[in-house]
């Protein structure tokens, strides 16, 4: 089986070369790297699926850090099959275990961190979460606060009730969030205070060749967020990393990253003007010569086996056609 997946791959590898003159990159996309498969977190990856994917992608991908790769890309230099992996949001698992995983591989990424939650911070998301993981009743009753009543028996059920919840919260105006959260959370006994990195992690992350990016204080849906406060969001926020890590910070990444939804067309105008080279977004594509460098295009690579892992990557370099355009 093993010798069919690799004859597989390695025809695929044929092929997406052959489509090198669309000068086309991938923009990969991870949040965490957990140490085992979390049923609280079933779209994250862990160690044995990262290890496996990054060892594909050094075989049969050309991994650029992300100022190279759109140097390339603006110069007509981009080679085939060209990728750049990011993360988001800044948690502890980037430096234990994706940063290891990517030594490895002799492969760079670039990290988009929100300051805010560095040193035992938590965000809102994860305080659902964890509310929900040793929550010991069967059932949650939000009323309330409006949200309804969640099943709560089973680890699938646990893990459903805290998707429907985030969903339900996620674009709230910030402060009803936060009271909502605040809430939930008085269901937990203890909620963890080492999701995120600290300080020394950052600063060795950097120190190691990978690229670090900004990602605003607090991660706040810029779209429901008045100027001003979105102004300090990303100045306060670069302003941070630059002074830590005694260094030009020159991405940015949206915060949860929908163009018209999370941020709007005139907020790209203040990444600018905060001296970013380009910004990253979650609409899903593949960049091009003719994307927006401050909203281009990112997608995740969810699936768990290699070859419909690679042909995910076929599909999404052949098909996908990214709106956001110069």
């Amino acid at each position: 089986m093993q010798s069919i997946i690799l004859y597989g791959l390695k025809q695929l590898a044929t092929l997406v070369s052959g489509l090198g003159k669309k000068k086309k990159l991938f923009i990969l996309i991870f949040h965490r790297v957990l140490d085992e498969p979390d049923f609280m977190r079933p779209g994250e990856v862990d160690k044995h699926v990262f290890n496996w994917q990054m060892q594909l992608l050094a075989k049969y991908f050309n991994v650029l850090p992300l100022a190279d790769a759109l140097e390339k890309l603006d110069k007509d230099q981009l080679p085939s099959r060209a990728v750049c992996i990011t993360f988001d949001d800044g948690y502890a698992d980037n430096y234990h275990n994706a940063l290891p995983i990517l030594k490895q591989h002799n492969l760079t990424a670039t990290f988009f961190i929100a300051t805010g939650y560095l040193n035992g911070g938590r965000m809102w998301n994860d305080t659902i979460i964890e509310t929900l993981r040793d929550y010991p009743e069967e059932q949650l009753d939000l009323s309330k606060i409006q949200l309804g009543n969640y099943i709560t028996a089973t680890k699938e059920e646990k893990a459903q009730a805290a998707s429907h919840i985030i969903l339900k919260i996620k674009h709230l105006n910030p402060e009803l969030r936060a009271e909502y959260t605040d809430y939930i959370a008085t269901f937990a006994k203890v909620l963890p205070d080492n999701l995120m990195m600290t300080d020394e992690q950052l600063i060795k992350l950097h120190q190691s060749g990978m690229e670090i990016g900004g990602h605003t204080v607090t991660h706040p849906i810029m779209a429901k967020t008045p100027k001003e406060q979105v102004q300090q969001e990303i100045g306060d926020n670069k302003q941070a990393l630059e002074t830590l890590l005694n260094t030009a910070i020159r991405f940015f990444a949206y915060p949860n990253g929908k163009p018209g939804q999370d941020y709007l067309a005139e907020q790209v105008q203040l990444i600018q003007d905060n001296d970013y080279q380009a910004a990253v977004s979650t609409q899903w594509g593949v960049v091009s010569k003719n994307s927006d460098l401050f909203q281009l295009p990112r997608f995740t690579p969810w699936d768990n086996v290699p070859l419909k892992f690679f042909l995910r990557m076929l599909y999404m370099y052949i098909v996908t056609k990214h709106k956001l355009n110069k």
